[in-house]
């Protein structure tokens, strides 16, 4: 089996950490030895143990102290070096006796920032890295935009019809998309960090922004929901994020300065990936402030010249390309999927 092979269902395993991890980044290992996947593990949360260690920790209770001893550990991104809230994975790789490790891209923290090659080897250990960085570092996009500008990753999800409206005629289900894609947005919800909310919304729609399917909560919190609002004093108290089990997530901040707000998030709460539910005008804002960062659209089989528009800017911004673009169907919506392309933007 090759590197590629072994890589990709370390990548597998870092996939299952999306949204749980912050404010550390999603990160799958496995451990192998004659062609043979001894163990796997993924990082599960802050404060619990590496990847590395948690596929370690696996081969150990299946097949003995020593199993590892001459093995190749796969991981998603270089090994960290530095003590935090748990040891140096270096350590833990050496300590296990492995004879190899293979990593797909280097760790942009600068405690930890190419000091895993020189360790290991001086160990004995040979070292590879490169392998599917490109996959590797699409998973990452999050955790290294904050450790280089000290901002969340930001996502622009909305919902329209074929008009470009969030509103149908009065009198009408205010309800654009079906079922099938507003499940598929709870999916999206278990990705992030926080949910980016304004007060006009909150008023109008009274919107809870949980997670509430158990499969998609289970090993995770409810994301922050954050409610940008100049008069704090006028937010329904009765609306369910006020009051619901997970009331001390809920946060209020001005509107004036959505970057300094983002900045605390993620330096305060951790958060690496934040996403938009709010009407055009507060959308419009964060995309003249160069905020976003990735843009998912579902787009309703309708026309109904509804008076809100999706995006109500006062063209403060030029034209933005994106790019690694798909779009699915989704029962009867379609989904678009596009990062900005901040060389075209």
């Amino acid at each position: 089996m090759s590197d590629l092979h072994f890589m990709k269902i370390a990548l597998d395993e870092a996939r299952k950490g999306i949204g749980k991890t912050a404010p550390n980044p999603p990160v799958g290992a496995v451990v192998v030895k004659n062609g043979i996947l001894l163990g796997s593990g993924w990082h599960r949360a802050a404060g619990m143990p590496h990847a590395e260690r948690e596929a370690l920790a696996e081969v150990f209770r299946n097949h003995g102290p020593d199993a590892a001893r001459g093995s190749t550990v796969y991981v998603t991104l270089e090994p960290c070096s530095s003590y935090g809230r748990t040891p140096p994975c270096t350590q833990g790789l050496i300590d296990a006796g492995v004879a190899r490790v293979v990593y797909a891209c280097v760790d942009r923290n600068p405690d930890h920032a190419g000091r895993a090659d020189a360790l290991l080897t001086a160990a004995g250990i040979q070292v590879t890295s490169g392998i599917c960085r490109a996959e590797a570092e699409k998973l990452l996009r999050p955790f290294f935009k904050v450790r280089k500008t000290g901002l969340p990753w930001v996502i622009w999800k909305t919902a329209m019809s074929l008009d470009g409206r969030l509103t149908r005629p009065p009198g009408e289900s205010q309800r654009l998309t079906g079922e099938a894609a507003r499940a598929d947005v709870q999916k999206l919800r278990a990705t992030v960090d926080a949910i980016l909310t304004t007060g006009e919304t909150v008023r109008r729609d009274q919107p809870a922004l949980t997670i509430r399917v158990p499969e998609l909560l289970a090993g995770r919190n409810q994301p922050w929901r954050v409610v940008f609002s100049d008069q704090a004093g006028s937010l329904p108290q009765d609306a369910p994020l006020f009051n619901d089990e997970w009331r001390e997530r809920t946060l209020v901040r001005p509107r004036h300065d959505p970057a300094g707000t983002l900045r605390k998030l993620a330096s305060e709460q951790g958060v690496l990936t934040a996403m938009t539910e709010a009407g055009g005008i507060f959308s419009a804002v964060l995309f003249e402030a160069g905020l976003v960062d990735e843009v998912v659209v579902y787009l309703a089989p309708l026309i109904c010249g509804g008076s809100t528009p999706a995006l109500a800017g006062a063209g403060l911004f030029e034209s933005l390309q994106l790019k690694e673009t798909e779009f699915i169907q989704i029962g009867d919506d379609i989904r678009f999927r596009g990062i900005i392309d901040s060389a075209h933007g």
